[in-house]
């Protein structure tokens, strides 16, 4: 593995640089909303499952990804993120109106179109920087990101918590708005050249359809992403199976937060290593070994010993991201501009939804059967999905697929 740092190099890139810095600061107000929307909610009405709708109103617009990541493909991307940063900032304020429960229908409108707009962002952010950064950092700076992601979901919620007890829902909703309004200056700060893009050939439909097609037939991205999705949909069943986890060790359930801690260490550490990692083994090849590395973690947890939990915590972090990371890199490697926007939608859709559902069938299947077994199982699963996916992917195609334009700086 190479020696150089180039995690700095990432950082000191202007437009890599400030495009992690609007990272942070949005993704702070993002994680402090992400928990005290749930706390408003339950303190407002006293009912779990409207607190837990939170979330899914959030999470339905991903559901329509392959849609709206084609409206990224329709305009040039830094005006876009502009405009949605400060429509986010604008729309946050309406909820200092939430004072009781006939608003809370305000509350979940909010939360459904910031679900939206996030998932044109992010595919809005990634075509922007797969297009201006130089591509031997695309695998530095999709790391960075994740550990700033992972390092906000670390603080961010504190500091929500805080900020809800002193002043309420609508002291939350102002600093996610200021979050939002610190990244549109971000936003506006770059200097990049963009084309306009050409008129739209085809609409509506045909024209998503184009994003579906382009990853379902390139044989180095579609197992990559299927890879995610099993990966993603084991990993909400096993997440689901924390607290019976945490019973069988003897601790009570807020000893969960320790592990998840730990684990958020571990991503911290893989975001910070996967750019040379990515280099050296490509992303199907990197992939294949963090989900290995999640099996063996997985079925580990069954055991109930405080130092495997720990040590099963921290590979969990270090393994999942890696099939993440490496499903990003590969979409933005292998799409052209124009397409990226929806492309990056569409695997979004495609890796993340299968996490919504294990955690629904984790959440029946731990009152059914034996955790022991399950987590067992589960690891076998991921194990033949990584045995799969280094078998569909022969070394040298993946360096080739992942070469930059520059030889000298392989990405």
């Amino acid at each position: 593995m190479t020696t150089r740092w180039t995690a700095v190099r990432a950082l000191r890139d202007r437009t890599a640089g400030r495009c992690l810095t609007a990272v942070v600061v949005s993704g702070f107000g993002t994680s402090a909303l992400w928990l005290a929307s749930g706390v408003w909610v339950k303190d407002l009405t006293g009912s779990d499952g409207l607190a837990a709708l939170c979330m899914l109103a959030m999470w339905a617009p991903t559901l329509a990804g392959p849609f709206l990541g084609t409206l990224a493909d329709r305009h040039r991307r830094r005006p876009l993120l502009v405009a949605l940063s400060l429509f986010m900032a604008v729309l946050l304020l309406t909820l200092c109106a939430v004072d009781g429960p006939e608003e809370l229908w305000l509350l979940y409108a909010v939360l459904f179109v910031y679900g939206a707009a996030g998932t044109v962002h992010d595919a809005a952010e990634s075509a922007l920087v797969a297009g201006a950064v130089d591509r031997s950092l695309l695998g530095d700076f999709n790391g960075l990101r994740m550990t700033a992601n992972e390092g906000m979901k670390l603080l961010a919620p504190l500091a929500g918590a805080g900020l809800y007890t002193a002043y309420g829902g609508p002291g939350v909703a102002v600093l996610d708005a200021a979050s939002f309004l610190a990244a549109a200056l971000v936003y506006l700060s770059l200097r990049v050249r963009e084309e306009r893009p050409a008129p739209a050939r085809e609409g509506g439909r045909s024209a998503t359809a184009e994003g579906v097609r382009h990853l379902w037939g390139d044989a180095g991205l579609r197992p990559l992403v299927l890879a995610g999705g099993v990966t993603m949909l084991c990993a909400g069943v096993s997440g689901a199976l924390t607290y019976a986890v945490v019973e069988d060790l003897g601790h009570s359930p807020a000893y969960a937060g320790v592990l998840y801690a730990v684990q958020g260490a571990g991503s911290v550490t893989v975001g910070l290593l996967s750019g040379p990692a990515l280099r050296r083994l490509g992303a199907r090849r990197f992939a294949a070994y963090g989900i290995s590395l999640l099996a063996a973690a997985v079925a580990l947890r069954a055991v109930p010993y405080d130092p495997a939990a720990w040590a099963c915590a921290a590979a969990v972090g270090v393994g999942l991201p890696a099939a993440l990371i490496a499903v990003l890199t590969g979409v933005q490697q292998r799409t052209p501009g124009p397409l990226l926007g929806r492309v990056t939608a569409t695997a979004g859709t495609l890796v993340h939804t299968p996490n919504v559902i294990g955690l629904a069938a984790g959440a029946v299947l731990v009152e059914l059967l034996g955790h022991r077994a399950q987590l067992v199982a589960l690891g076998v699963v991921l194990g033949v999905t990584a045995a799969v996916l280094l078998g569909q992917s022969p070394a040298s195609a993946d360096r080739t697929a992942a070469r930059s334009a520059s030889d000298a700086s392989p990405a």
